[in-house]
């Protein structure tokens, strides 16, 4: 068992910036390398080392030589999409477990070059999708190993976050989604909707996702916000983006269950996971917080809205261990407490060597969902089937996570 994690940071914008002022007040997490691609971000990601640990980290633009670096053991890599698998891979070949931010693949071989190497080196990696550790969706989790939704028969999720300034502002702010909605069109961002759903329905470890239809929308927001004048880069101004407003994804799984994603960034409109479980038993639905059972509510099917945001007492008696664990810890970090659990149960997992709770198999049938939307809608909707990136092993799967961050 490990005592303590040395650890390089590959990117540090503002995620990057975000997930290390948690990782810094680790005490069995060293950070003795920091890297991007601009010197000022390097700067103050290395300051906000020094600040916490007295220690200033080795500072690089150059990814590849933390990967040489004898005191990292593992890398984070918090950098832009497309510099996600190339890194990881180079990672793992280099013997540094890889903690890997969210974002889609750019396409399905790289995926399976992901798998790979994984295979080959045996190094760990895990995807750090915090929405796996949100309170309700760990709620639902729970409440579905139990029983109290019957068998699972629907899901569905989105990324439903008016971007419309970030991505309009990439420039100024360096951001890489802006060039993505330029030139592609695709479900572009998967992971958070769907890591959730994969859990609850087993992929990967019983159950597998076999198809997709992808369909895209026109786009329109992006134009009509920079004709409003809320954009200041005057070069936006003739853009025509490729990325669709809506995109919805529809997914087969092997087990006959399906799953609905939307892609909702560029309208107007409140954040939403839009987190939603049907089972033969039970409902779940984020947008209004509520729990529906068919035994308790079958009557109030025409008055639902007396049970909306009645999942608050539902977790009083089925929260999942983790957060009954957690709420005595006390909660803390970003986005309601899940980026300090997804980096604990990745840091935890190397720690006592066991394996990680979002695995390589996860992170590439999660990360492929973009390439096979992108070929899916410039095909018409044409369904595209989905690798097993287990080669068969989902039937038998027994390498499970142990310890307090299990989720499978």
């Amino acid at each position: 068992m490990k005592n303590t994690i040395k650890a390089g940071i590959i990117g540090l914008g503002g995620r990057g910036i975000g997930l290390l002022k948690q990782l810094v007040k680790m005490k069995d997490v060293e950070i003795n390398a920091v890297c991007d691609l601009y010197e000022d971000r390097v700067k103050e990601g290395s300051d906000m080392v020094f600040k916490a640990k007295k220690v200033r980290p080795y500072e690089t633009l150059d990814y590849t030589e933390i990967l040489k670096m004898e005191n990292v053991d593992t890398v984070f890599i918090f950098s832009s999409w497309e510099s996600h698998i190339k890194a990881a891979i180079q990672a793992m070949e280099a013997g540094k477990a890889v903690g890997l931010e969210v974002g889609g693949a750019y396409c399905v071989e790289d995926c399976w070059a992901l798998v790979d190497a994984y295979e080959r080196t045996k190094t760990p990696i895990m995807m750090l999708e915090n929405c796996c550790y949100g309170k309700y969706e760990l709620m639902v989790l729970n409440m579905v190993r139990q029983g109290l939704f019957g068998d699972i028969v629907h899901c569905s999720g989105g990324y439903l976050h008016d971007l419309r300034d970030e991505i309009t502002h990439g420039k100024e702010n360096r951001h890489y989604r802006l060039n993505n909605y330029i030139n592609r069109n695709c479900e572009n961002y998967p992971t958070h909707e769907l890591g959730p759903i994969a859990k609850v329905l087993n992929i990967n470890r019983g159950n597998l996702m076999v198809s997709l239809t992808s369909t895209s929308s026109c786009a329109k927001g992006l134009k009509q916000y920079i004709a409003d004048g809320k954009a200041t880069n005057p070069e936006l101004k003739d853009v025509e983006f490729k990325q669709g407003d809506i995109v919805t994804t529809v997914i087969k799984c092997i087990n006959g269950e399906t799953i609905v994603l939307t892609l909702d960034t560029t309208l107007p409109r409140a954040y939403s996971r839009g987190f939603t479980v049907r089972g033969t038993k039970a409902m779940y639905q984020e947008d209004n917080n509520m729990v529906f059972e068919d035994s308790k509510h079958h009557r109030l099917h025409f008055a639902g809205k007396v049970l909306w945001n009645n999942a608050k007492r539902y977790h009083h008696k089925y929260a999942h261990p983790i957060w009954r664990w957690y709420k005595k810890e006390g909660v803390r970090g970003g986005h309601g407490g899940m980026d300090y659990l997804v980096l604990r149960a990745f840091i935890e997992a190397l720690k006592q060597g066991t394996h990680t709770p979002i695995d390589v198999y996860d992170t590439a049938s999660w990360m492929v969902i973009t390439p096979l939307s992108e070929q899916s809608i410039k095909e018409g909707s044409k369904p595209m089937a989905i690798p097993d990136f287990t080669r068969g092993k989902y039937l038998n799967r027994t390498d499970k996570a142990d310890g307090r961050f299990n989720i499978d």
